[in-house]
């Protein structure tokens, strides 16, 4: 399967969705060639103004709409370990997405991870333990789970911050995206692709240059995706090898790209 627009989006749960940072980079790949920043929409006569969320999630709709198909990797997890969904209850990654944004509204403009986190709401309450783990973390050897906050290299709180975009996108687009894998293993050809992806396995491979670390996290998602999608390799990374209990759950749980 070959894309001609590839991206790699390195991301950050701090602040509010409203809220600027210089830890949220957006690369892209147009027909194989070397992967360029995209500034945000904010962004004036090309005088740089960092992303913020919701601008990230309304650049990828714009993305769909212009009907490329693309693939873009997306550094935060976009679901849970099957302890969480055993324990609530929850049967499907659909359900899930709805039941999380009920607890946790981190899409909101005024809200942000830590405060829910903190208070004694639905949130405080609605979580799991830092050593509950999905089967594609256990596959790693350094990913942490998407429930172990304030640490070096914790997913946690973009995941948490990251999470309800998806829904947002899911409902909008859903016709035209395919989520991997949870609407198949094999995406079909002339839909466009989002991913869970973990720059950690990628950034190493390629020369860093001028960028800081989160431009060259994205940076290097975009540039593997594209090199693997222009000879051919990529559909080897959507099948990985999963017996069919642990393709079952990786179904609810959801799987990192490039883990195999």
């Amino acid at each position: 399967m070959n894309f001609e627009l590839c991206i790699g989006i390195d991301y950050s749960g701090a602040k509010t969705p409203v809220s600027r940072s210089s830890a949220l980079q957006v690369y892209e790949s147009r027909c194989g060639e070397e992967p360029q920043s995209v500034l945000s929409p904010a962004s004036i006569d090309k005088s740089r103004r960092n992303w913020c969320r919701r601008e990230i999630a309304n650049w990828l709709a714009d993305r769909v709409q212009q009907g490329t198909p693309f693939i873009a990797g997306v550094d935060h997890g976009f679901s849970f370990p099957i302890s969480y969904f055993k324990r609530y209850g929850i049967r499907s990654w659909d359900q899930f997405l709805i039941d999380f944004v009920e607890h946790w509204p981190t899409d909101r403009d005024d809200s942000y991870v830590d405060a829910l986190r903190q208070g004694n709401g639905a949130a405080s309450k609605r979580t799991g333990l830092n050593k509950e783990f999905r089967l594609t973390e256990k596959w790693s050897s350094s990913a942490k789970s998407v429930f172990q906050f304030d640490v070096q290299g914790s997913v946690a709180k973009s995941t948490h911050a990251g999470i309800p975009w998806l829904l947002r996108i899911r409902d909008d687009f859903g016709d035209r995206m395919h989520f991997w894998p949870f609407d198949g293993w094999m995406p079909p050809e002339g839909k466009s692709v989002i991913a869970e992806i973990y720059p950690s396995i990628f950034r190493n491979r390629f020369p860093r240059q001028q960028r800081s670390c989160d431009q060259q996290d994205a940076y290097s998602v975009a540039r593997w995706l594209s090199e693997t999608s222009q000879t051919g390799f990529l559909d080897r990374y959507f099948n990985p090898p999963l017996t069919n209990h642990e393709r079952e759950t990786a179904d609810l749980e959801g799987w990192i790209l490039g883990i195999t």
